[in-house]
């Protein structure tokens, strides 16, 4: 009895027990539905870093401190231990675009902070600027924001250059993110002293190696090519040290050993490319863990820096035997193919060094589907081409002429045309002449001024010393002495007569957004010769097509492309009697996609601007119709859907050994003839003197045209290069966002001389210390340059 009363017990218990633990439950799950309700709630209401930091660039820019902080703070509240978590997994920046994104948290509370600073700052409050700052670059330094415009900017670097503005005697190395933050650090006298020389341990036996001797090409001139190596020792010896298959020895280089323990081989090999030490950037890079095909590039370009020109050349020339259709990722994320590169370039070294005595013949790398950002679907037809002996009679063999050549057809009705002759060649023709386009980009903003904030005004009305005369084009004149100061020896004589002088004869402008002197361009027209190519934006940056910044002009949209056919047929009925007209052109590198769609409809933007070209031929019948691209982007798509468009031009910055395939590309592809639109380097190199810094840019922009001028007609390349629009004519102060301040802040990494960008510096002539703009100018090194040339 006594067990089974226990038994009952027990269950009773059990029983109480168990409604107890599913009362327990069901509060729990009402709980946590509860607050699940609530989280959900909260993460709506909650918003993005990226959004608050848009607000604040907003407010920044209206200069309404009270919104400015608002969203700056609530941003670095609510993100600061997620961007901390990010910050600490860091090693390096990240490099493209995509990995860039993945620390878009971490980006955004590092530009909160640099908001804040600057906000501090135009408030005369340096203390608390420099505090701001300084917490990008102890906290936060692998933030980088974005440029609507269409790059990353390193912050912390930012920030550092704004501290030293503040403090000139800071001379802390911010952190140990990146040295480079600390911005022009020169390098020391012993590393400097070994910039200029690699000593190599294996040259190795042939200057220009026989490759048949080697090994076996397979179907040269097809997709399916390849070089089989039957003697990898012998050609290991023939092609030396770095040079693959010669990619071990590197490591058995005492210098290689030496370098080590001198702690001069630490860090990414990226961060060697434009390294001052090139022994140590040719031994890190023969020896990293890159594709073979960018590790070559590379190890050549490094090779050529220092002056060895023949194992530069058998350097590249081995991209193109054992990895032709190898590709890299441009800071952009777009691909880059390393073999019409690498072709390019012994092209160029070829040239620059006639005493080598070879030219390289029949190479190309051909990319089939290779004119977007994927690369799954190229296919790449492969000629490695071979190196043939200049002949003394080849080096003195005239151009053929053009009267022993018949015109196949011609583009154009009017004063200015077009003329294809029967071997394909093109030519531009203005008043029944040749027309060579020796352009520049003409837009002297002063120091100071900036459309992000408002400021800028029109430099073809400015009469700030109203003495009756338009500032820059009547009343520049030239510091030759650097003193910026205005002497006694120094006239005003005016940009248009420098220009003139130099050899221009056209600029480049836009008809938006400022209004148009027409008796300024009839004057820069009829006394110094200077015509004029007229463009319309055709809805980039959302100017012409009513569209906001953000999403942009959309090349679908009825509305917007109504508007835009009226800004361009209303730019053709007022400037189409005007003599200084060469041309008309539409956009400026609209694929690129920044406030507009026409990276992601091609179609529809190509054809909506073959649609504008139509309007415009049916209004005027004198002037040709060009397009201004971002280089060879969806060519295909142009070729396709812009027939009415007779000439393709392109903004291109590729190198200073030229444009590579670009010009046979188009050739190919649409036939038709081209100019670069834009291309230019700038006049500042980080740790390198003035005078250096500007002859590099002399050079990068003297390669540029020189590869330009070999594809125009009768010559040996493509045939359909009309000229090119150097960017640009004077240094524009408001590119790196302060326009007060000459900015040495480097954009984006690109093929220039220090591997940065530097916007603010690309003018032929600079303002000196700015306190004289706009009427202070110092010619640079190219200006002397392409006066040569040009003139």
């Amino acid at each position: 009895m006594i067990s089974k009363v226990k038994s009952k017990n027990e269950k009773g218990k059990t029983k109480i027990q168990k409604s107890k633990v599913l009362i327990f439950n069901l509060w729990f799950c009402l709980f946590t539905f509860a607050f699940l309700l609530f989280t959900a709630a909260f993460a709506q209401d909650k918003p993005s870093s990226s959004e608050l930091i848009v607000k604040a660039w907003e407010a920044h820019g209206r200069k309404d401190i009270e919104a400015t902080f608002k969203f700056t703070k609530q941003c670095i509240e609510l993100y600061k231990d997620e961007a901390a978590g990010l910050q600490v997994s860091l090693r390096a920046f990240p490099r493209n675009k995509p990995d860039i994104l993945k620390a878009q948290v971490l980006n955004d509370v590092g530009t909160a902070y640099f908001i804040q600073g600057e906000s501090y700052r135009n408030q005369g409050k340096a203390a608390e600027a420099i505090k701001a700052f300084r917490a990008v670059i102890y906290e936060y330094c692998y933030a980088q924001a974005w440029d609507p415009r269409g790059w990353y900017w390193k912050v912390a670097k930012a920030s550092w250059e704004s501290v030293v503005k503040l403090n000139p005697k800071e001379t802390l190395i911010p952190c140990a993110c990146d040295l480079e933050i600390a911005g022009n650090i020169t390098p020391s006298p012993a590393i400097a002293a070994r910039s200029t020389k690699i000593a190599l341990y294996d040259p190795g036996r042939e200057e220009i190696v026989n490759y048949e001797k080697y090994g076996e090409f397979r179907n040269a001139g097809a997709k399916d090519y390849k070089y089989i190596i039957k003697d990898q020792e012998g050609l290991s010896a023939a092609v030396g040290e770095g040079i693959f298959p010669n990619t071990t020895s590197v490591r058995w280089d005492p210098k290689f050993k030496t370098a080590q323990k001198e702690r001069r081989l630490e860090g990414s090999h990226w961060d060697f490319v434009n390294s001052v030490d090139l022994q140590a950037a040719f031994l890190k890079w023969a020896a990293c863990p890159e594709p073979q095909g960018v590790k070559l590039f590379y190890t050549a370009f490094i090779l050529e820096k220092a002056g060895l020109v023949k194992h530069a050349i058998k350097c590249y020339y081995s991209i193109l035997v054992h990895y032709p259709a190898s590709y890299g990722w441009t800071y952009w994320h777009t691909p880059w193919y390393v073999g019409q590169a690498a072709i390019a370039k012994i092209n160029y070294l070829l040239g620059e060094n006639p005493r080598i005595g070879y030219r390289l013949e029949g190479a190309d790398v051909k990319i089939l589907n290779g004119y977007d950002n994927e690369v799954a679907n190229d296919i790449a037809i492969i000629n490695p081409g071979k190196f043939v002996k200049v002949s003394l009679l080849e080096k003195f063999k005239p151009k053929p002429s053009p009267d022993l050549i018949s015109v196949k057809r011609r583009l154009g009705k009017g004063k200015v045309h077009l003329l294809q002759y029967e071997n394909g060649d093109w030519r531009l023709m203005a008043d029944g002449k040749p027309f060579v386009i020796q352009g520049i980009t003409y837009a002297p903003t002063k120091a100071g001024e900036s459309p992000d904030n408002h400021t800028q005004t029109n430099w073809m009305e400015n009469d700030f010393n109203r003495n009756g005369k338009i500032d820059g084009p009547y009343d520049a004149f030239v510091d030759k002495n650097k003193n910026n100061l205005q002497d006694k020896d120094e006239p005003g004589v005016g940009d248009f007569y420098l220009m003139q002088e130099m050899g221009v004869n056209c600029i480049r402008l836009y008809h938006q957004p400022f209004k148009v002197n027409k008796e300024l361009l009839r004057d820069l027209y009829k006394t110094y010769g200077i015509r004029v190519i007229m463009g319309d934006f055709l809805g980039k940056y959302a100017i012409g097509s009513g569209a906001k910044w953000d999403p942009g002009t959309d090349y679908r949209d009825p509305e917007q492309r109504k508007k835009m056919l009226e800004s361009v047929t209303g730019m053709v009925r007022e400037f189409k009697d005007e003599p200084y007209i060469l041309f008309w052109l539409l956009g400026n590198e609209n694929v690129y996609g920044y406030a507009c769609n026409a990276d992601k409809e091609p179609d529809a933007f190509f054809g909506f601007a073959n649609e504008a070209a139509k309007q415009i031929k049916a209004l005027d019948t004198e002037h040709p119709v060009a397009i201004a691209s971002g280089d060879t982007l969806y060519l295909d798509k142009f070729a396709k859907n812009a027939s009415e468009i007779d000439i393709f031009g392109a903004n291109s910055y590729r190198g200073g050994y030229g444009f590579g395939r670009l010009f046979q590309d188009v050739k190919e592809t649409a036939d038709r003839p081209v100019f670069i639109t834009e291309y230019g380097c700038p006049g500042y190199a980080a740790g390198r003197p003035a005078e250096e810094a500007e002859a590099m840019q002399a050079e990068y922009l003297r390669g540029a045209w020189s590869d330009i001028e070999k594809n125009m007609a009768f010559g040996k390349r493509a045939g359909n290069s009309l000229g090119g629009v150097a960017f640009e004519w004077l240094d524009e102060w408001w590119k790196a966002y302060e326009p007060s301040v000459h900015d040495i802040k480097g954009l984006f990494t690109g093929p220039f001389p220090d591997g940065y960008m530097h916007e603010e510096w690309l003018g032929f002539s600079g303002q000196g210390d700015g306190k004289l703009s706009p009427f202070l100018r110092q010619l640079r090194k190219s200006y002397s340059m392409y006066r040569k040339i040009w003139k």
